[in-house]
């Protein structure tokens, strides 16, 4: 595939933990909530506005998907947002919506947390336990294979390991039927 003429700009500002900007009359505050969906997640505050984009922190009606940060980063970064006292949440995926979409992230983690400790414990794989759980009330969020790369993030995090990403890949890829992965929420 040809793009032409690139020319990469190197940044002239950046962060680490907080940076605000003012753009006119408006606040801008960014921050990092630590690891969580990936090890570099940014989230844009709107204070004035009450309004938060959270990025892939936050998926309204898709699958979370935190094989590249850390599930305990992802729950601990759904109490951050929820101390901004939000109005409007704009998601990484999905409609735009409000707080409450916090609430059903967070229970889908909790979820995985609890399958990948059980099923850890039991001496399961992450694919025999993304196979053998009933989503319940996640049953309708799109991309459903997730859930094994989330089991492997899962279990990772419990042994203090380095995610196998190639196992990762191969099981999301039997989970959705042996088709390529595709993102559509």
């Amino acid at each position: 595939m040809e793009y032409g003429d690139v020319h990469i700009t190197p940044a002239t500002l950046t962060y680490t933990d907080s940076l605000t900007l003012h753009i006119g009359d408006t606040e801008v505050r960014l921050f990092h909530p630590g690891p969580a969906h990936t090890v570099g997640d940014t989230v844009v505050w709107l204070p004035r506005q009450r309004v938060v984009f959270t990025g892939d922190l936050v998926f309204n009606g898709g699958t979370p998907f935190i094989p590249f940060g850390s599930l305990g980063g992802s729950l601990r970064a759904l109490e951050l947002l929820r101390e901004l006292d939000a109005e409007v949440v704009v998601p990484g995926h999905g409609p735009v919506t409000d707080p409450g979409v916090f609430d059903t992230v967070e229970r889908y983690l909790r979820f995985v947390r609890d399958l990948a400790a059980a099923g850890r414990a039991a001496g399961r794989t992450p694919m025999e336990v993304a196979r053998a759980a009933d989503l319940g009330e996640f049953a309708e969020l799109k991309e459903s294979e997730r859930l094994v790369g989330n089991v492997h993030r899962a279990y990772a995090d419990l042994d203090g390991s380095p995610l196998d990403l190639p196992a990762v890949l191969r099981d999301m890829a039997e989970m959705n039927g042996g088709k390529p992965l595709a993102c559509h929420a």
